[in-house]
């Protein structure tokens, strides 16, 4: 399933660099994932970098786009092209 940023964020900026497909972005008040873009960094990293990077702990799972690993690397193989 892809990510979410909670409240909790403290818009520290560190998260934003680290995702490998563009899917964190500022938003009005905090950080903000785009599920579609959302890999959970399968088929670049072994973990979620935005995750293993965020000094408060408020990046878990989004409950409102569940998804299977191999759902997540079919959405790596389109978003990067690669097979």
């Amino acid at each position: 399933m892809a990510l979410m940023i909670t409240d909790e964020c403290i818009n520290c900026d560190v998260c934003e660099p680290e995702c490998p497909n563009e899917a964190i972005y500022p938003g009005e008040e905090i950080y903000e994932i785009d599920p579609n873009k959302c890999t959970e960094c399968v088929g670049h990293y072994d973990t979620p970098q935005c995750v293993e990077v965020c000094p408060v702990d408020c990046i878990p799972k989004d409950p409102e786009h569940v998804e299977t690993e191999d759902m997540l690397m079919i959405k790596y193989k389109l978003l990067t092209g690669k097979e």
